[in-house]
């Protein structure tokens, strides 16, 4: 009986909680923990949409957004074509429903855009991506401004009849936020009419991400200044090779104090490459040599190397290599 007696007691240990390990010993094994509380039912969306929003959020800075593309209700590619307010601040029935609490704030919605209490910038700028992920917007991931924790908003302002950042008059203000550097040098003497509202920020770059080098619209910064110096694309007979490996070898686009965007002045820009050759500046060479009736060189008087070089960027001289006339 004696076994019985045993088994008897193993079945109330294990009632009981107790357990026996595999080596023989018996053990009392610790009480199973507690389940855990159920997890919180998911948000949902309000009835109303925007008009439950609406109720509260009635100024023109919030109402203004039924002017623009993203308020057509008609179509389903929208927010407003889908869950209206919530398609972008997502479901937000607890902030609907909630009391306000000492500081007279709710709870917050789902993803918050801007303010202290931004939700964190990859939430937010995944609610833009799910609908602006192509063409422009596809080189976005690994760009230098989602690298540098950039948000989408950080630029545009969805609340506006106009958002700035797509008004060429209005956008290289807002580019200059950061770009403090560029705006300076877009009141130089030489510059792109930046200012004058005939050259915008996103002419020659793509804020969103580019395979070339400074969100350059293209991969080939010459690419990009040939959009509209197509004269100085060649092919020519006799080609400058600087001008064909990068333009802002000599130039510096966004303003320079010299002439033409220039780097530095001629002849002193020449010479930064053609310093070891021996007829730049050398008197007693004929091409350089004393200007007739004066004390100066050809190479320093009136446009220096621009006096037979006219052609820098390139020619079809017959005269050669030597002269791009």
């Amino acid at each position: 009986m004696l076994w019985k007696t045993t088994i008897n007691a193993l079945k109330a240990m294990a009632l009981s909680g107790g357990i026996l390990l595999g080596s023989g010993i018996l053990a009392t094994a610790t009480a199973a923990p507690a389940p855990s509380a159920p997890a919180g039912e998911p948000q949902t969306y309000s009835d109303r949409g925007a008009a439950t929003c609406a109720k509260c959020h009635d100024d023109a800075h919030v109402t203004d957004i039924f002017k623009t593309p993203h308020g057509v209700k008609g179509d389903s590619r929208t927010p407003f074509g889908q869950h209206e307010c919530e398609s972008c601040h997502g479901p937000s029935e607890a902030h609907v429903s909630s009391t306000p609490g000492p500081n007279g704030k709710k709870v917050s919605p789902a993803v918050v855009f801007t303010g202290p209490n931004a939700s964190p910038v990859a939430e937010r700028n995944k609610v833009c991506l799910t609908c602006h992920q192509n063409g422009l917007r596809m080189d976005w991931h690994g760009s230098q401004h989602q690298s540098n924790n950039l948000a989408c908003v950080s630029c545009h302002t969805l609340h506006v009849t106009k958002d700035p950042i797509l008004v060429r008059a209005t956008q290289p203000e807002k580019c200059f936020t950061c770009h403090a550097a560029q705006r300076a040098l877009s009141f130089q003497l030489s510059h792109h009419p930046i200012q004058e509202g005939k050259v915008v920020c996103t002419d020659c770059h793509n804020p969103h991400g580019s395979p070339g080098p400074t969100l350059l619209k293209k991969v080939r910064v010459t690419d990009v200044c040939y959009t509209c110096h197509a004269d100085k694309r060649g092919p020519m007979l006799w080609e400058h090779q600087p001008v064909r490996e990068d333009c802002t070898n000599c130039h510096n686009p966004h303003g320079s104090v010299n002439p033409r965007l220039l780097k530095e002045k001629v002849p002193f820009l020449c010479i930064d490459c053609h310093a070891a050759t021996n007829d730049m500046g050398a008197v007693g060479v004929s091409a350089h040599s004393v200007k007739p009736g004066s004390g100066s060189l050809y190479l320093y008087a009136d446009r220096s190397c621009l006096n037979c070089h006219s052609q820098i960027h390139g020619s079809n001289s017959p005269s050669g290599s030597t002269f791009f006339r």
